[in-house]
């Protein structure tokens, strides 16, 4: 449905771009050489664009018929992240990374082309009235590069109306795309909790306060917050991934700390988890003459879809790909995504693209055998193209 062969990119030249960056990976806030390039397929097109915005950041402006970086006229942003993942990549064809542990695991090299794409098309045809402001984002994957990129001035520097972005979804066929009004996605933190006890030979455990058995108490007390105190209908995770304690086994240690992740969806289940990791640790330890520190390490917000503006990329969607392949109210995803920092500065919103292949669910994102689906490529480029277009007819309708 949404070939359009009067206005198509440059797909040979679009696949062979994204297929470069993924063979040259690049880990958050050193997406140098993928700046560049960038900075080298834009001008080409010649269009301006601002470089070091967070860092390794660049903000390209295409500007409708009239309009000018001084007279913008309405503006829309569209987002696309840069940067790969410590992942060691275990494909076997010929755009393997070539840099030992790092790999484009999450397919932040696909929306990068997309992007591209849609700046040829948009470039090409400038009958709209007002400005796109194309955004490539460094250090997505736990680096906040969006909110380091609004603190370099993101959108006082390129005021915007309006801000969207794509993520590819390998639970999604290709050729399918979802977008839901709400949270898309959840909020994320970390923490760490430090048991302190009192040490000595394991042979005389009555004259020490043992930690480790105290933070096994506090693990196992820690999931009753979502078993016992979550609403079943509200969506809510916490998880422990490590605990480190001790040097050899005849030796009590002094203490034990506790790493662990939680992500909800809304801010009251958030700040009821985090109420209760300090509520639990500290009176478990208690319990047992032993005492707990309880460190927050705050992430990233929810990614919370505008009404409006989600509504009307679902509208694109079915435009693209027809009533059966748009999914305008998807089930939210527990992983979290830095474009949430942006949407609470700006109205957006936040869509899949689908990654699966032959009408399947695709690789998982962070797999090391995962692959950006190059299908996407003009479907993504198009799909951009024809948002912005169709943004602007809404303004001028206003």
């Amino acid at each position: 449905m949404y070939l359009d062969k009067d206005n198509a990119p440059n797909i040979n030249q679009l696949t062979a771009f994204r297929r470069d960056l993924h063979m040259h990976p690049e880990l958050k806030y050193e997406e140098s050489r993928t700046a560049d390039k960038i900075a080298a397929y834009l001008t080409a097109l010649g269009i301006p664009m601002a470089r070091g915005l967070g860092t390794t950041g660049i903000v390209a402006s295409i500007h409708g018929k009239g309009r000018d970086a001084a007279n913008p006229g309405p503006a829309i942003g569209i987002r696309a992240d840069m940067d790969a993942l410590p992942v060691q990549e275990t494909n076997q064809f010929g755009h393997i990374s070539q840099y030992e542990g790092r790999m484009h695991a999450c397919g932040h090299d696909g929306h990068t082309t997309m992007l591209l794409g849609a700046a040829e098309l948009l470039s090409r045809q400038r009958d709209f009235d007002g400005t796109v402001h194309l955004i490539f984002q460094p250090a997505e994957e736990g680096g906040a590069g969006a909110r380091a990129m609004m603190n370099d001035g993101l959108f006082a520097r390129f005021p915007c109306q309006a801000v969207f972005a794509l993520h590819n979804w390998p639970a999604l066929p290709q050729g399918e795309m979802g977008v839901r009004v709400g949270p898309i996605m959840a909020a994320a933190l970390r923490f760490e909790i430090i048991v302190r006890g009192r040490g000595g030979h394991a042979a005389l455990p009555h004259t020490t306060i043992d930690p480790i058995p105290v933070a096994c108490a506090i693990v196992g007390q820690l999931q009753t917050l979502i078993s016992r105190g979550t609403d079943p209908l509200d969506s809510s995770v916490l998880t422990i991934g490590k605990i480190e304690s001790g040097t050899v086994e005849n030796i009590i240690p002094d203490e034990a700390r506790i790493y662990g992740t939680c992500r909800n969806l809304t801010n009251a289940s958030q700040q009821f988890l985090i109420d209760g990791l300090h509520r639990i640790s500290g009176h478990m330890a208690e319990a047992h003459f032993a005492s707990a520190e309880v460190i927050i390490k705050p992430g990233y917000p929810n990614t919370t879809n505008h009404r409006k503006e989600a509504v009307f990329m679902g509208e694109v969607m079915r435009e693209m790909v027809g009533d059966t392949h748009a999914h305008t109210d998807v089930l939210p995803a527990m992983t979290a995504e830095d474009f949430g920092f942006m949407l609470e500065a700006v109205p957006g919103a936040y869509g899949w693209i689908g990654n699966g292949a032959d009408g399947q669910p695709g690789v998982g994102l962070h797999n090391p055998g995962y692959d950006f689906n190059d299908n996407n490529l003009d479907l993504g480029a198009r799909f951009w193209d024809r948002l912005a277009r169709r943004w602007f007819d809404t303004q001028a309708l206003r």
